[in-house]
């Protein structure tokens, strides 16, 4: 057969197929009816399990893989669809449409926000890069940030989350689940580390440097490449320029920001010692509250899944059914559970989209361990 000819058998049996389809999917609306009228579940696992190994048995030997696969996939859009059918207003759903209710309209210019380290962090620099005039308190951990804003001595906290060489920091998220905090705003800048010492100290005087452990990774072909030197991890590396500022040696060096040489009469010793140029951070701005401003088009979500196969793969159909982009998926395993895993997810998504609502109400419903941490703008 000519492959014109081929192609044209398969477009007729995709046109019998999406026919078929479109049936299937008006029974399954009617089945959902019917579930909303009898209270029952939109998903019947021993139902879905019997299903699946009959279309197997008659597929044959040769395509039940496949058809295993095809049918996860179309069982998994009907269920979807009866959700969506069955939409009701969550829990959460109604904790939202309140904050997106009662969330003033323009970012807030001026608030009391906590960080982490001293003056020239890079913290402090996303902060003012987030707010016009922040009045800043500087605190020595990443969880007296969470507990500064938890007590109300501060609005907001400014935190690192992720590094475009180092990966992400997983004390953030720990803390983010710990203390049920949302974020309001992110940042993503770009990072040029500088090494900063006393006047008149040169780069082969130098004995040791210090630095926070992020900067370290970032820096890490710098440092291989010098003979002898010292690594010497500090909480924050603005820490790391004041100490090197107190210090009473003359051979000590630290991988910080620029604005810290002005901040502790340090001079530049070398210039852009991080590993490549495309070195970004993304700072996340917390709030206690969950607050939605105008614009939010990034959601963050966590959530666990069952330790079987097609698991995980369940909810990305579940998203690629509802068009939500996937930002960032990253996983974590759960302490004292054997080969169980926590699921981080940055989402592409309107706030205001009709795919959202339906989003957090299948999520919230059918995933387990499933965690919102907000709706936000990046900048």
């Amino acid at each position: 057969m000519e492959l014109e000819q081929l192609r044209k058998e398969i477009d007729q049996i995709n046109k019998s197929m999406v026919d078929l389809f479109t049936k299937r999917m008006q029974v399954s609306e009617k089945i959902a009816e019917y579930k909303r009228a009898n209270k029952l579940p939109v998903k019947d696992t021993e139902r879905e399990r019997k299903l699946l190994n009959q279309m197997a048995d008659i597929a044959g030997e040769d395509f039940e893989s496949y058809t295993k696969v095809l049918f996860t996939t179309i069982m998994d859009l009907s269920r979807s669809y009866q959700n969506k059918k069955l939409l009701t207003d969550s829990f959460l759903g109604k904790k939202i449409d309140h904050a997106l209710t009662v969330t003033e309209k323009v970012f807030p210019s001026r608030a009391n926000v906590a960080c982490q380290g001293v003056e020239g962090a890079y913290s402090q620099i996303a902060c003012d890069k987030i707010f016009s005039l922040p009045d800043i308190t500087y605190v020595n951990t990443f969880e007296k940030v969470f507990t500064a804003v938890e007590s109300g001595l501060c609005d907001y906290g400014i935190v690192p989350l992720e590094n475009s060489t180092a990966g992400s920091v997983n004390r953030i998220y720990d803390l983010l689940s710990k203390h049920d905090f949302y974020i309001v705003r992110s940042l993503k800048m770009q990072i040029h580390h500088v090494l900063l010492a006393k006047d008149g100290c040169s780069l082969d005087g130098v004995k040791e440097i210090f630095s926070h452990e992020q900067a370290i990774n970032q820096c890490s072909n710098f440092l291989r490449s010098l003979k002898g030197v010292k690594v010497t991890v500090c909480e924050n590396t603005a820490v790391a320029a004041q100490s090197v500022a107190m210090s009473s040696r003359n051979d000590v060096a630290a991988i910080s920001s620029i604005d810290c040489a002005d901040c502790y009469n340090l001079s530049v010793v070398k210039n852009d010692v991080q590993n490549t140029d495309s070195n970004f951070t993304k700072f996340i701005c917390i709030s206690k509250n969950l607050e939605i401003y105008p614009g939010a088009n990034r959601t963050s979500i966590v959530f666990t899944t069952a330790n079987k196969p097609g698991a995980l793969y369940n909810v990305m159909a579940r998203l690629s059914a509802l068009n939500v982009n996937v930002i960032k998926l990253e996983s974590r395993p759960i302490a004292g559970r054997d080969f169980e895993f926590i699921f981080y997810f940055d989402l592409e998504v309107s706030v205001y989209s009709k795919e959202f609502k339906q989003l957090i109400f299948e999520l919230e419903s059918q995933v387990e361990g499933f965690k919102y941490y907000g709706s936000y703008m990046e900048i």
